[in-house]
């Protein structure tokens, strides 16, 4: 269980550099760059969410997230 935690904290740690980088992005997009596990992405996106780190936009059909600054 402790590898799967580990895993999640790696990958939301990828997802924040990658939206610090790149500013507000489609979640496909962010996906497509951190890759990895699908699971593993969601579960870390579920992390930055519960911790207040990501906001999250939809428009038309996509949605967009981005950091929460402060």
């Amino acid at each position: 269980m402790q590898e799967q935690y580990y895993g999640i904290g790696e990958t939301a740690g990828k997802i924040y550099k990658a939206l610090e980088k790149g500013g507000e992005q489609t979640v496909a997009k962010v996906q497509k760059e951190v890759g990895g596990d699908e699971n593993l992405f969601n579960q870390a996106i579920g992390w930055l969410a519960r911790e207040n780190n990501i906001n999250f936009n939809k428009l038309g059909k996509s949605v967009k997230i981005s950091l929460i600054k402060g």
